[in-house]
């Protein structure tokens, strides 16, 4: 499998007629050689086999700032490569199936070069990404200029639309979305921190990216949410990734601040939370998004890891199972600590539904050779995944689909007996607050920090 991840720039200009250029391809002599190529079995047995392979363009980063959100795509992808090993059947075609993954490296500007090469070179028929507004963004943006249906997941749903120009009165035709949004992300913070008494003063912290700019927003962000519920904002304002946060600290510790909160990538959360403790800045809750998803970055925080809150979009105790393998939450769960010795993390649940989601919409395509076929089975999608259903019914907009969201907490393994079978790992990250989604079971309330 080529990756172009090294590549130049790209000469090839894109066919004016998607549908035109799909049927050429059928019938060219490149296709012929890939299905020439492939195990006898795929073109021999009932169904019929198809004249070539399907391919889906898969960008996520594996290395860089984002590189936790990478860490289970090879367990993934080869799960997903086993069970697409006999092709997929669409209007009674056998297809193989090619999967081409690019690592992002955690940047903007080559996540959108990685995605203009998978549509004019590789030729993709669809398009999937992941992993924050720094991936999902710029990939979106190439399909939607050149009319190839694409596939995202793993970002405020808010960051994705409208951080691409989306707005009530402008949708999209190309790209669709699926994860849940910052009105859910506040309702689960501000559900967790009324359960503990504080003084309701929060401290922000909101970097200058896709996702800083979004919860800070004054329409749809926190701002006006943490006002209707009696909280006082302490935002000191947009800021680069820095190696010295003791502006922010100064202004926190002025206001007596004692709920922090912000979404910054583990690097930067562990250099701010070291600075805090040497600063004496000390919360009663500290509640980061995309900073606390992964075991490995709370390890890293030593004695000062556990306590610390965050969101819970997917683990093994949510109640649902893969439309693809019949496996649940808690199996995933376990198959990857017993092949890879590593911890579940989040992105697992995810990444594995935006391949379910793209194999059952290229199943269900009238036409895989038309890009607009492609986009319409999309639309239809009304599909049971392993983070939930999935289905683009115009709530809260056509393009977006929302998902689960409850509070979680993590905790010394030690005081935890409802784990994984056979786990051994230092902390686990546990369901503290339900609220807005009682079918997923609470385990356990909220304490504060010590």
């Amino acid at each position: 499998m080529k990756d172009h991840s090294n590549s130049g720039p790209h000469s090839s200009p894109r066919a004016s007629s998607p549908s035109g250029r799909r049927r050429f391809l059928k019938n060219s002599a490149a296709t012929a050689v890939v299905a020439a190529a492939a195990p006898g079995f795929l073109l021999s047995k009932s169904p019929r086999a198809a004249a070539r392979a399907l391919k889906i363009g898969f960008i996520g980063p594996r290395t860089g700032a984002l590189a936790g959100f990478g860490e289970g795509n090879d367990f993934i992808l080869s799960g997903i490569r086993k069970h697409l090993a006999k092709g997929l059947v669409n209007n009674g075609s056998n297809y193989p199936i090619e999967i081409l993954e690019k690592d992002s490296r955690s940047d903007s500007k080559h996540a959108a070069d990685l995605a203009l090469d998978l549509l004019q070179n590789d030729r993709v028929d669809l398009v999937i990404a992941s992993s924050t507004g720094a991936t999902v963004i710029p990939v979106s943006d190439q399909c939607e200029l050149h009319g190839v249906p694409c596939l995202t997941t793993d970002a405020p749903w808010q960051s994705w639309f409208f951080g691409r120009g989306g707005s009530v009165g402008k949708s999209f035709d190309w790209t669709f979305h699926f994860f849940w949004g910052l009105e859910d992300l506040v309702s689960v913070f501000t559900s967790m921190w009324t359960s503990i008494p504080t003084n309701k003063v929060v401290g922000a912290l909101w970097p200058n990216d896709a996702e800083g700019i979004a919860y800070s927003d004054p329409k749809f962000g926190f701002p006006p949410a943490l006002q209707a519920k009696g909280f006082h904002l302490v935002d000191p304002g947009r800021f680069e990734y820095a190696s010295d946060y003791s502006p922010q600290i100064a202004a926190f510790k002025k206001a007596n601040v004692e709920i922090l909160s912000g979404v910054l990538p583990p690097p930067a959360f562990a250099t701010f939370w070291k600075q805090a403790a040497e600063q004496g800045f000390k919360p009663k809750i500290a509640t980061i998004a995309k900073a606390l998803l992964f075991p490995t970055a709370v390890e890293a925080l030593g004695d000062r890891g556990p306590g610390l809150t965050t969101e819970i979009w997917w683990s093994p105790s949510f109640p649902f199972n893969s439309g693809l393998t019949g496996k649940n939450s808690a199996e995933l769960c376990a198959a990857y600590e017993d092949e890879t010795k590593k911890q579940w993390t989040q992105p697992l649940g995810y990444l594995h539904a935006l391949f379910e989601v793209a194999l059952d919409v290229l199943k269900r395509a009238k036409d895989v050779d038309s890009p607009a076929s492609i986009r319409d089975a999309i639309l239809a999608t009304d599909y049971n995944s392993i983070v939930g259903r999935i289905s683009w019914s115009g709530e809260p907009n056509k393009n977006v689909c929302k998902t689960p969201l409850v509070g979680g907490q993590w905790i010394p393994a030690a005081e935890f007996k409802g784990g994984l079978a056979g786990q051994s790992f230092k902390n686990d990250l546990v369901i503290v607050n339900n609220e807005h989604h009682p079918e997923i079971g609470l385990q356990r309330k909220l304490q504060p920090l010590v």
